[in-house]
């Protein structure tokens, strides 16, 4: 119903519900007279310029608070944003002009009922408000009379859209077909070949093979883009020693945040409070009789536990009470106690011990996070300073000169794992690393623990085929690995052959074994033994030494520390008996399927997933129905576009 609903949104999903998630934002286009500009038609049917800005404006900030940061017209143009909403407003115009054709309309009744249950139009108390109604539609730059009369035509469009596809369902048949498919489980045996199988050690290739190597596969051996960055930084930790404060100043700190550093005994409690003392003494003994646990009670009143939960509590916060909670060593229940609220019982949870550090025990922790934090406030001061000078045209090399700012050169790749205490740990070097440009001129960057920098690109290395001799090691281990894979790749065509002959289809079985999930590893020397009646096999594994088995696996499931596309071939595979080979991560498997068990559509859990299924196809069916529809009304009415009107909306929405 996704694609459905959306070419449905127009007037009242744009403007109602969207004015709410942005903050009641006022958006308008100024240069437009009072909406008069059109930036396209259908039949008699117009899309102004006030009305694609407008929607424009609040999908970019719908995108900006989804990002957490600004989302700019030209990332919108790039994801083809602009194109998306004209799509959705000549869809809402070919409708607006379909209803008008054929007379459909909604009553006074109906758009103020629209109106009425709009969130963006409620006051405090929930209900609709006025005043809230009459400065949103302000700050959207329409009349009450424009917006009624859009949310009349939209109303209309959406009766017809209902009436298009709102009857649409799935077939039957298709959707049992694809849950059945979905349902299916299958058993399984696999077995994987290393390179202890092979008969004989792989040899070590000459020069002469691994040189050929090198050069066949040389984007392996191709060292990526590098990127020489000369750069200055300075961080409060650079400072620390010059930041640090006296011991007085240190002192004071320690008393400014003494509840850090001392506290009282403290106990997690929850309580729940009675109409009665009898009550509260009922609840009590049920609990210690083990009949009912206290988070019973809690429910029984309609509470939650976040609604009984006090938190961390003293013996004075806890008033009267706090004597017989404290009173207890073990988490347990305590009361009735008389309290200003009523009797109560209370929940004791955990103790948690006193706090009592010392000025001389926490010194040396605050000695770093107070030079820490002043050396950031000098950085914060001087910032100014060293912005001035880059704009002056000082070369990183001055800075460094003037400044505390520090110089240092990298050697930066992009996804390479930085190295320990580097500038390029941080997320803000790497993103200006990756995107500066010869061309730029440095500018001062903040990083996240408060300090700055700046850098310069002196030089861009391109991808390069790394010589020979310098990854020669590498060369052979890579050779080896290839060559182990591929003997590995052609034993398992030769085991494929002589498993088949041995391996014998199960019949289909419905529903699935019981015991399903168990895996069964075959002993090297497994002996014959005639299988119980009515007893299911456990597959190939059961036959041949070395496989191993799983049972009723589903198409989604796993098997430790086996890749999934070994699943994912064995649900490919047609027949019972039938054997695959499969070539994982560097590794070969041969996956055998022993058993296909058909879906039962009768259990609780297959009508869950038929619902699902009819509900998914349903909604696609009913969206192409609808588009196409759309796309038919679009055509008889005559769809007509102002290039010139649109281009000017998207330069001046930015």
């Amino acid at each position: 119903m996704k694609n459905l609903r959306t070419h449905g949104k127009s007037t009242i999903v744009w403007i109602l519900m969207g004015l709410l998630i942005l903050g009641l934002g006022g958006f308008g286009v100024t240069s437009f007279s009072g909406g008069r500009t059109e930036i396209g038609s259908v039949g008699e049917t117009k899309v102004t310029a006030d009305e694609y800005a407008r929607s424009l404006r609040n999908e970019i900030n719908a995108y900006s608070q989804q990002a957490g940061q600004p989302f700019t017209m030209a990332q919108a143009q790039a994801i083809g944003l602009p194109q998306a909403v004209q799509a959705q407003l000549f869809t809402g115009a070919a409708l607006e002009e379909q209803a008008r054709r054929i007379g459909v309309s909604v009553g006074d009744d109906r758009v103020r009922q629209s109106i009425l249950n709009a969130d963006a139009f409620k006051g405090p108390n929930g209900n609709f408000d006025r005043t809230a109604y009459a400065q949103v539609l302000q700050r959207q730059g329409m009349s009450e009379a424009e917006f009624e009369s859009a949310v009349r035509k939209d109303e209309a469009r959406l009766l017809l859209q209902r009436a298009v596809a709102g009857g649409v369902v799935a077939p039957e048949a298709m959707v049992d077909q694809t849950a059945k498919w979905l349902l299916e489980t299958r058993d399984l045996s696999w077995l994987e070949l290393t390179e202890d199988d092979l008969q004989s050690p792989v040899d070590d290739p000459d020069e002469e093979a691994l040189e050929s190597w090198h050069k066949a596969n040389a984007d392996r051996f191709t060292a990526p883009e590098m990127r020489r960055i000369s750069y200055v930084w300075l961080t409060p930790e650079m400072l620390s020693e010059e930041a640090a404060l006296d011991e007085q100043a240190l002192r004071d700190a320690y008393e400014a945040n003494i509840d850090e550093y001392r506290q009282p005994e403290r106990r997690l409690v929850s309580r729940l409070v009675f109409s009665s003392r009898d009550d509260a003494a009922a609840a009590k003994a049920a609990i210690d009789a083990g009949d009912s646990p206290f988070e019973a009670f809690v429910l029984e009143r309609g509470l939650t536990l976040e609604d009984v939960d006090l938190g961390e509590v003293t013996r004075e916060e806890l008033g009267a009470a706090g004597e017989a909670v404290f009173a207890t060593d073990q988490p347990g229940i305590v009361g009735p106690v008389d309290t200003d609220l009523g009797p109560a019982l209370f929940a004791m949870n955990a103790i948690l011990d006193p706090v009592d550090i010392s000025f001389e025990e926490a010194r040396e922790g605050l000695r770093e996070e107070a030079a820490l934090d002043r050396a950031t406030r000098m950085i914060d001061d001087r910032s100014g300073e060293f912005e001035d000078l880059l704009a002056g045209g000082a070369t990183l090399e001055q800075l460094a000169e003037e400044t505390p700012m520090q110089l240092g050169q990298i050697d930066w790749t992009q996804g390479e794992p930085p190295a320990e205490r580097s500038i390029s740990g941080y997320q803000a070097f790497r993103d200006r690393a990756a995107a500066v440009t010869e061309q730029d001129f440095p500018e001062l960057v903040r990083l996240d623990d408060g300090g700055v920098f700046a850098l310069r690109l002196d030089e861009i290395v391109p991808p390069a085929l790394r010589p020979f001799e310098e990854v020669r090691d590498e060369v052979a281990e890579d050779w080896r690995a290839a060559e182990i894979q591929r003997q590995l790749l052609a034993l398992a065509e030769e085991r494929k052959v002589e498993a088949s002959s041995t391996a014998s289809p199960n019949p289909v079985v419905s529903p699935a074994p019981e015991g399903a999930g168990a895996r069964v590893a075959t002993p090297e020397s497994a002996p014959d033994q005639p299988e119980a009646e009515g007893q299911q096999t456990a597959g190939l594994a059961a036959k041949m030494p070395g496989w191993t088995s799983e049972t009723d696996l589903t198409r989604d499931g796993w098997i430790d520390g086996v890749p999934s596309d070994l699943i994912a071939t064995a649900f490919a595979i047609d027949e019972p008996g039938e054997i695959e080979v499969v070539d994982a991560e560097n590794r070969v498997f041969l996956v055998c399927l022993d058993a296909v068990h058909e879906a039962d559509l009768e259990t609780q859990d297959a009508v869950r997933v038929l619902d699902a299924v009819s509900a998914r196809l349903e909604g696609s069916l009913q969206a192409d129905i609808f588009d196409y529809y759309a796309r038919a009304a679009q055509r008889q009415g005559g769809l007509r576009l102002n290039q010139q009107a649109i281009n000017a909306v998207n330069a001046q929405v930015q």
